[in-house]
């Protein structure tokens, strides 16, 4: 009798076939350089390789060391893991040999692993050390942090990146309760803030908004997200695709701003004497925005937040 081994925390990819064909990974491109900057679990970037030629390349990025190790039970030569935030994209690219690639994924979520297990401390849901840290080999965890930092940044940061109206008095009461003994469990501070927040949106628990920005903040995520849009704008060749799923306001907010920056150009008067070749010319042009159906939302709630948009690099006009 033979029996199966059920992983004991398991993922399941958001818009995985719609990101994937977002990338065209057909023709000439199927034996393209791609990039799959959060690798996770490895959900699309495995139907990536399933599409992709012998000749092509798939460069993967992830801080997790958990979702490292998931990758490097793949064995395709196709396939090259750098364990690092895509941030870096541009140069580790460029250590690897690659220039320019011809279509880039990024899936700004974080992984069903990572949210199930409590020992990451990633949810309020089930006990376990408060860390929140996506790579757990470096940097401040959350706990270290909520024992350091002073008041003011505690509530700008609840405030900014959860979005949280009742910050000023989450801080507070984070502050006063550390005097008394340290916040080392994500159900302590799921208790703290459960007992500053004075209304409860429906269907939300009042730790929320707090343990989103506590991990966006410890992880760096939007700081990464500035730098890896600039840093994958400029690793596109001309007609690469580039597609980001992003699954809160901030990170879509970012996206929708930056793609937007590179497809809208304000033209000069047209009085001025200007030749047609040295008029400002977008750079992108904007292809999609797609959220996830209700059947995926249905099977998958954790899909319900994200928005997809999806973009490709257009030539420079010659003579320009």
């Amino acid at each position: 009798m033979t029996t199966t081994t059920v992983p004991e925390f398991q993922h399941r990819t958001v818009l995985l076939d719609e990101a994937v064909d977002a990338l065209a990974l057909d023709g000439a491109r199927a034996n393209g350089v791609f990039v799959d900057g959060t690798f996770g679990r490895g959900g699309h970037s495995r139907l990536i390789l399933s599409r992709l030629g012998p000749k092509a390349r798939l460069i993967a990025f992830d801080k997790d060391p958990q979702a490292i190790a998931t990758a490097e039970q793949i064995n395709d030569p196709r396939l090259t893991i750098v364990h690092d935030s895509f941030a870096t994209m541009r140069e580790a690219l460029a250590e690897r040999g690659v220039n320019q690639v011809d279509g880039i994924l990024l899936d700004l979520g974080i992984s069903s692993p990572q949210v199930d297990d409590a020992a990451r401390g990633f949810s309020f849901r089930n006990d376990g050390p408060l860390d929140m840290r996506m790579d757990t080999t470096r940097g401040m965890s959350a706990a270290e942090w909520l024992a350091t930092e002073n008041e003011q940044t505690l509530e700008k940061v609840i405030k900014e990146y959860g979005e949280e109206r009742f910050a000023f008095q989450i801080a507070k009461a984070i502050v006063a309760r550390r005097a008394v003994e340290p916040i080392s469990t994500t159900r302590q501070l799921a208790g703290i803030v459960a007992g500053a927040v004075k209304t409860r949106e429906k269907g939300k628990d009042p730790a929320t908004r707090t343990f989103q920005a506590i991990r966006i903040f410890v992880n760096k995520e939007l700081e990464d997200l500035e730098v890896g849009l600039n840093h994958a704008y400029d690793s596109l060749a001309p007609g690469a695709i580039i597609a980001i799923i992003s699954f809160h306001s901030l990170e879509d907010r970012m996206v929708k701003r930056f793609f937007a920056s590179k497809a809208n150009v304000e033209q000069p008067d047209r009085r001025l004497p200007i030749r047609a070749v040295d008029l400002p010319q977008p750079e992108l042009k904007l292809l999609s925005k797609m959220k996830p159906s209700e059947r995926e939302i249905d099977e998958n709630p954790r899909a319900r937040s994200a928005v997809m948009r999806v973009a490709r690099r257009l030539p420079v006009p010659e003579g320009a």
